[in-house]
């Protein structure tokens, strides 16, 4: 079977499709900048150097959607002979609120319950919606599967979610941690786990999401124990361009001086500040730390603090699971800067972790980086969400 996976943004859509047989990735694509001038499609089919670039007016998500299926059945950039052959659409939702804890077939009570959900993913749920309702029109036959972000982290307990904030504020606006990047916490427990020889509920990790947007996730015994976003992708550690954890009393703080909204606030913290507001250099951590090593010492600063972050969720996580099996590093930072991977391990031999720096020195590889008598493994894992959202597609439209 052949599983399209969609990834909605309000303006940008990006897909993939896979073979389920291997497992293979046969062609991927994004649209950008629909409903907006210059609305373009990229494609590329797997094994083929040219790409297939359309650039035509697309006025909504269901155009878009349209061309992407064209471009499926291509006589030569495509990978099915008609859309017969795509068994099932995957689409990556944000966020499920406490209605999910799995991914489920879209019916119009899921459908319901993801504009329910819109408060809490105002930009995102739209667009997530958006693409299922445009899939459902164009290919009225196929089911259709959502796969939340926020669903890995339904089993945390709840002194792990709940804010100490009046109970009623949870009980009527729902006001809680929820956490992200679920999919991809998923993906890396079952790699880890079979990496480890183990099953994933005989296993305990941390896993460190870490890019332009960075989570960790403690996994006990296979499930999601704790994270570090919380109601939005703004709590936890330092990013591009959100500050992460920082004392409340200083929104108000810095409002009332500088004379802001709080929309002005919350435009700065998720847009303004982490790496880009400390460093004043960049929001992405290449630039930032090609910065610092020319001696820049806000950009050295930007990372240090980072670094500080990661070490800090990792201590604390060993210690609400009682030890760990091993350390996890993926997405753009984690799988690919080396530097950032050894600076976070130095200093934590007392919590049985020990990098190795041959080990280390690779990038965007699936390998084992820690010394060899580290009790705690340390481990490299490129994520693929869109594998895992895959996965879930084809086990539920097959009853796997």
């Amino acid at each position: 079977m052949k599983i399209l996976v969609i990834n909605c943004g309000s303006s940008s859509l990006k897909y993939q499709v896979l073979n389920m047989e291997d497992h293979s990735l046969l062609c991927k694509g994004l649209v950008e900048r629909i409903a907006a001038d210059g609305s373009v499609l990229t494609h590329t089919k797997i094994g083929l150097d040219e790409k297939k670039k359309v650039e035509a007016p697309m006025a909504d998500h269901t155009a878009a959607i349209s061309y992407v299926l064209e471009a499926l059945v291509d006589p030569k950039f495509g990978v099915v002979a008609s859309m017969d052959e795509i068994g099932a659409v995957g689409h990556r939702v944000l966020h499920g609120g406490e209605a999910f804890t799995a991914s489920t077939l879209v019916t119009p009570e899921v459908e319901a319950a993801i504009e329910d959900c819109i408060p809490l993913g105002p930009l995102h749920n739209p667009a997530n919606l958006m693409g299922i309702r445009a899939c459902q029109g164009l290919m009225p036959n196929t089911p259709q599967v959502a796969v939340f972000d926020t669903a890995f982290h339904q089993s945390m307990p709840a002194e792990s979610f709940i804010y100490p904030l009046p109970y009623e504020y949870y009980e009527k606006y729902h006001v809680r941690r929820y956490g992200f990047h679920g999919t991809s916490h998923r993906y890396i427990t079952l790699r880890a786990a079979a990496m480890l020889g183990k099953k994933p509920e005989e296993t305990s990790i941390i896993s460190c999401h870490l890019g332009n947007g960075s989570s960790l996730c403690a996994v006990k015994n296979g499930k999601c124990y704790d994270t570090s976003m919380g109601l939005t992708p703004l709590e936890g550690l330092e990013m591009g361009t959100r500050c992460g954890d920082i004392d409340p009393a200083a929104v108000p703080f810095i409002a009332e001086r500088e004379g802001l909204s709080f929309k002005d606030m919350d435009t700065i913290m998720n847009k303004k500040s982490g790496l880009l507001g400390v460093s004043g250099v960049s929001g992405d951590a290449r630039d930032v730390e090609e910065a610092a090593n020319a001696g820049n010492y806000r950009a050295q600063l930007a990372l240090d603090i980072f670094t500080h972050r990661v070490k800090h969720y990792i201590g604390a996580y060993i210690a609400e699971m009682n030890g760990v099996d091993a350390i996890v590093f993926t997405a753009g930072i984690g799988e690919n800067s080396i530097t950032s991977r050894e600076n976070i391990c130095r200093d934590m031999e007392a919590l049985g972790i020990k990098i190795d720096p041959e080990k280390n020195k690779v990038r965007g590889r699936e390998c084992v980086i820690s010394a060899d008598d580290s009790p705690v493994k340390i481990l490299l894992i490129p994520t693929n969400e869109e594998l895992m959202i895959a996965m879930d597609t084809y086990d539920i439209v097959t009853g796997k």
